[in-house]
This record gives C-alpha cells, sequence and structure tokens, in this order.
C-alpha cells in the first residue's frame, strides 16, 4: 500500500470532493424528482479508530470543508453511545472483551443514528444517548439532517457492523505509537484494538486508510476513484 503524506484540513478536502462526486446536494440530477427519501437522500461517513487516534479531529474538519461546499453536516461521536455503566462494568472495569464488544450501544447507533437516514428514513437523528459521567441519559433533542446532508460518525470499532456507510476511513496507530499516544489509565484498552485489527480487519474493511502514528503528519491512501 502507498501512502501519501497529507495535512488532516488536505485530508478532509479531498474527502469532502470525493462526497460531492459520489452523490449531488438536493436539486441535482440525482435529485431531480424531490424525492427526500431517494437514494441520493444523505451520505453516511464513519472515521473509525482508537481514542488515541483522535478521530474527532478529522471529523471536525470533514464537516467543516463540506459546509463550505453547502452541505449540512451532523458530526457524531460514538461516545455518546455508550452502555450504561451495570453493562460495561458488569465484568470488571478492565474486562478487555467487555470493552470490544460490549461498551458501545451498537443497537442504538443503528436505530437513532444510522436507520433514520435509510432511503426513506425520517431523517431524524439523535446525536448522543448517554452521558458516562452521569451515567445517565443524556435527553438530547433529535436533529433533523436535511436531504442532502451529510452523517459523519466517528470513534472506535465502527467496521464490521454491517452499517451501509458510504465512505468509510480508518485511522491507523502502530502498536508502539497506540500504547505510547493512551493515557496510562486507559492502557489496559490496548489489547482490545489489536484484536480488533485480527478479527475484524478494518484496514480491509475501509474505504480510506491513514497512518498517523505522528498526528503532526499524517499519510494515506485513498479515496477510492
Amino acid at each position: 500500500m502507498q501512502l501519501e503524506a497529507i495535512t488532516w484540513q488536505g485530508m478532509a478536502e479531498r474527502l469532502a470532493g470525493h462526497l460531492d462526486e459520489a452523490r449531488p446536494a438536493p436539486g441535482g440530477a440525482a435529485d431531480a424528482g424531490g424525492d427526500p427519501g431517494g437514494a441520493a437522500s444523505w451520505l453516511r461517513v464513519a472515521v473509525d479508530g482508537a481514542p488515541a487516534a483522535g478521530t474527532g479531529t478529522l471529523a471536525g474538519h470533514l464537516a467543516d470543508a463540506l459546509r463550505l461546499r453547502g452541505r449540512s453536516v451532523l458530526v457524531v461521536p460514538t461516545g455518546g453511545f455508550l452502555r450504561p455503566a451495570s453493562l460495561r462494568f458488569e465484568h470488571g472495569r478492565r474486562d478487555v472483551d467487555s470493552y470490544l464488544d460490549g461498551w458501545y450501544d451498537t443497537a442504538a447507533l443503528w436505530r437513532e443514528v444510522v436507520g433514520p437516514l435509510d432511503p426513506g428514513g425520517s431523517g431524524r437523528v439523535l446525536p448522543d444517548l448517554w452521558d458516562p459521567v452521569t451515567d445517565r441519559a443524556t435527553r438530547s433533542p433529535y436533529v433533523t439532517l436535511p436531504p442532502g446532508g451529510v452523517l459523519v460518525l466517528h470513534g472506535p470499532f465502527l467496521m464490521g457492523h454491517w452499517f451501509p456507510f458510504d465512505l468509510s476511513v480508518h485511522i491507523r496507530l502502530s502498536a508502539a505509537a497506540l500504547a505510547r499516544r493512551t493515557p496510562e489509565a486507559e492502557r489496559w484498552t490496548v489489547p482490545a484494538f489489536a484484536r480488533y485489527d485480527a478479527e475484524t480487519g478494518p484496514e480491509s474493511a475501509a474505504d480510506v486508510i491513514v497512518r498517523a502514528d505522528d498526528p503532526r503528519h499524517p499519510a494515506w491512501a485513498g479515496p477510492p476513484r
């Protein structure tokens, strides 16, 4: 795999251009029928990676680049869809298996974030569900993403759940970089990402691969042509 040096802003601009080519905004030829539930209504983008990879940085730059192109964008971090502490910590606070398979509420992400943007969907997305600090529901209001809008979902373990992303980006860290950039209190989670790589193969599943061992000098392979 040949990698190209690029800035985060440059990456975001290239991705935004790719998304514009992949599906026009409302009012274009593909949306000429004015059907808000048609196939051209929404785009769903994943930015996958460990917390240490800083997926929110690329998600934010991409949102800015899309808005400059006239797109409505909703950025949703998976951190707002953690399951209650009673479920996350059922097998202990540092159980790697639970962290990999049981911390994030995948069913809620399908129901509240991904599913409403299916063709014929409502476009009503819940931006977050659970506050891990208070361990209570956030009670955030739903946000209606207009036709032509783009969802940018970011966080760990997004590959392997059959989410119908129009574009997926995996930010890869080497084992050494992941350990170095993960705070000491969270370093017990590192083996979960080794398992994720081995069992899910996010580099094979994603459309775009970013290497970010040094966050000041990312490199990538993508987007698809």
